[in-house]
């Protein structure tokens, strides 16, 4: 299992903020999880840091990145897959075998493990539609299993963000239809994210905020006039105000008092509290703390 110490993560993540990493484990598989919930006391997991900004003055924890474990299997219409998995990938190995249920993945940058987290979705899907069960852990409990019911899915939501359960592995039941419509509407939702979301050669990682039920955030910040707000090298996208970009020059306290910036004048104008879909890893600067506290980052 690779094991590296005080290891430089801004290339890694979707943003492209964040110092050094005090250490980081990149397991393999279920055996290498476990060897280091023996070995470490306290540590945080993440997938592809796709959807998570980095401090850039570091973190001095030690962190977890399952981007190795991509182990998987499809049998008949039952997939099983780790949770390192990246999304589009899955979903361009179903449709080949006229599995439909996953195009929306197709779109995202994420892995498997981060878009059950979540209960990623899109275009009229989402992962609560598809999902069967997870392998899943947490310190208090080590490894369990949580069926569909158990999970307790909502819009961008789960138990697993609620208590902070790791999703190690995941099943998924799977629809039979024609290859080439499944791969249409891969495409279609494929030519949507070119037209309506910034480049990943533009570092964001996706929406910043969840969606009020309703309501849109992103009307809602271009109609509180957000497009505007501009921090350091992190702006708001000028195509949608639900994107933050920044110009590489930016760093993670930039981003950070951008979000404040843009949830305070939605909250202003229409006493809309909105919740960030970002997640947080630092510790080290004391501003960037208190402004996750102020957005309610976990």
């Amino acid at each position: 299992m690779r094991v590296e110490e005080d290891f430089d993560v801004k290339n890694l993540t979707s943003f492209k903020t964040g110092g050094k990493i005090k250490k980081v484990y990149f397991p393999s598989n279920l055996d290498d999880f476990v060897e280091i919930t023996n070995t470490e006391s306290d540590f945080q997991v993440f997938g592809n840091l796709s959807n998570t900004l980095v401090s850039s003055d570091g973190y001095d924890g030690v962190v977890v990145l399952t981007t190795q474990m991509t182990d998987f299997s499809v049998e008949g219409t039952r997939v099983k897959t780790d949770c390192g998995l990246k999304g589009p990938k899955l979903s361009q190995v179903v449709a080949e075998d006229g599995l439909s249920g996953m195009e929306f993945m197709v779109a995202f940058p994420g892995t498997v493990g981060g878009e059950v987290f979540m209960n990623a979705g899109a275009h009229g899907q989402t992962i609560s539609d598809i999902f069967v069960s997870a392998t899943c852990w947490s310190r208090s409990r080590g490894g369990f299993t949580l069926t569909k019911e158990e999970m307790e899915f909502s819009y961008r939501t789960s138990i697993c963000q609620r208590e902070n359960y790791v999703v190690l592995a995941a099943e998924f039941e799977l629809t039979p239809a024609l290859q080439e419509e499944i791969k249409a509407k891969m495409q279609e939702n494929l030519n949507f994210r070119h037209a309506k979301q910034p480049s990943l050669a533009l570092p964001n990682c996706g929406s910043v905020f969840r969606n009020p039920e309703g309501d849109s955030a992103g009307r809602l910040l271009e109609a509180a006039g957000a497009k505007q707000f501009k921090i350091g090298g992190a702006r708001v996208w000028e195509n949608h105000a639900n994107f933050i970009v920044n110009d590489r020059a930016g760093t993670s306290a930039d981003i950070l008092e951008l979000m404040y910036n843009m949830y305070k004048v939605v909250k202003e104008k229409f006493n809309i509290e909105l919740k960030p879909e970002v997640r947080f890893l630092g510790g080290n600067n004391e501003k960037e703390v208190e402004l996750c506290s102020q957005l309610k980052i976990i």
